[in-house]
């Protein structure tokens, strides 16, 4: 497997140098940008210096590039695969996005997959109902990561890559094939839970509009404080851990949006009534701590072989917290893996994600999610 990174800015252009270098020719390249820029002609450099390549990305809240983390850029890993095969598509969000998932796995041939990899609209997309429309329709050995586009702290749109063109409302998805490839995963989150477990007494889909009787967003200002001025941007401070009644525990989510007239907040995922919700928080050792732990499970997933490539997803509520020290949760992965994988990823408005060392995908917030690619 042989790699090739570069990046691409307003003020410096392509560092260190235009993208198409890499020799042999690369199968996979992947594009994550600013939002901004992804509608940029620098995208157009990409797609002519590798025009058959299949090219997947999105917009981030943050742009990892080897150890680097940077906003308003593009960057760009090129992977040229020497016993993989890759295959892949794109679709429009549908009103359930459970259908999106489905037919969006029905793109991927099912003999020899091995793993999937998705980016999401990470506004326009229920990315629980998401995950389930793709595990539904992969098979069940085969596991899924990705995560949800960003749009840095605006929230306004976000947009996934295919091939010709950077869109909004769209989902792409591209498996990997090859009997010799292995890959690993791991994910893992780092926050610890505060203050009273409060009933969800009405919610709709992503939208929660009261917690134990009480307005959503009434109670999230009252949590924010002098924060709170700062929604829905802030909320990401103050994510939610879900409970189910059975006692089982559920999946952290996130803040994507605000209603004042409804006095409600959109989440990332599935809000379901019933459920128990409390408030989260973090400091950076702990998100530290979680970064390290999912880079070794990605490592050790890959039964002693060495990475040639890892994929990082990680929550624009990390960056959040961890603010100028962003990327020491980058190098705290490059410490686990060493200094031979290249390392490429962003920052998202979700993780798709196992837990743990099943292929079942779900949608995460606020993790840290790692995936390895080598080929024996």
């Amino acid at each position: 497997m042989a790699v090739e990174q570069v990046r691409w800015s307003w003020s410096s252009g392509w560092v260190p140098h235009p993208p198409g270098r890499l020799e042999p020719p690369p199968q996979l390249v992947l594009v994550f940008g600013d939002e901004v820029a992804l509608q940029n002609a620098a995208l157009d450099d990409v797609r002519r210096a590798w025009p058959g390549a299949a090219v997947l990305g999105c917009s981030t809240a943050g742009e990892i590039c080897d150890t680097h983390v940077a906003d308003g850029t593009l960057a760009v890993t090129a992977v040229a695969f020497a016993h993989t095969a890759v295959k892949g598509g794109r679709v429009r969000v549908d009103a359930d996005s459970a259908d999106t998932g489905a037919r969006l796995a029905a793109l991927l041939p099912r003999e020899g997959l091995r793993h999937a990899f998705v980016l999401a609209d990470g506004l326009g997309v229920d990315g629980t109902r998401l995950a389930r429309g793709l595990r539904h329709g992969l098979p069940p050995h085969v596991a899924v990561t990705g995560g949800l586009a960003g749009d840095g702290n605006r929230f306004q749109q976000t947009r996934v890559v295919w091939d010709g063109a950077a869109d909004p409302g769209t989902v792409a998805i591209v498996g990997f094939y090859g009997e010799r490839l292995r890959v690993g995963h791991g994910c893992m989150g780092g926050w610890g839970a505060f203050g009273p477990e409060r009933l969800v007494t009405r919610a709709s889909g992503r939208v929660l509009y009261e917690l134990d009787g009480q307005p959503a967003l009434a109670l999230y200002k009252k949590y924010l404080g002098e924060h709170a001025s700062g929604l829905p941007a802030t909320g990401l401070l103050f994510p939610l851990m879900l409970r189910t009644r059975d006692g089982a525990q559920g999946l952290g989510r996130s803040v994507l949006g605000i209603d004042e007239a409804e006095q409600s907040v959109l989440f990332a995922g599935d809000m379901p009534e019933g459920a128990y919700a409390r408030f989260m928080v973090a400091n950076r050792d702990r998100l530290l701590d979680g970064a390290v732990e999912a880079a070794r499970s990605a490592r050790e997933g890959l039964g002693g072989a060495e990475a040639d490539l890892a994929l990082l997803v990680s929550c624009a509520g990390r960056k959040l917290v961890l603010d100028q020290g962003v990327e020491d949760e980058v190098e705290s992965v490059r410490e686990v893996m060493g200094g031979r994988p290249a390392l490429a990823g962003f920052y998202a408005y979700g993780e798709l994600a196992p837990l743990g060392a099943d292929a079942r995908i779900e949608l995460q917030n606020q993790t840290m999610s790692v995936t390895t690619f080598a080929e024996g």
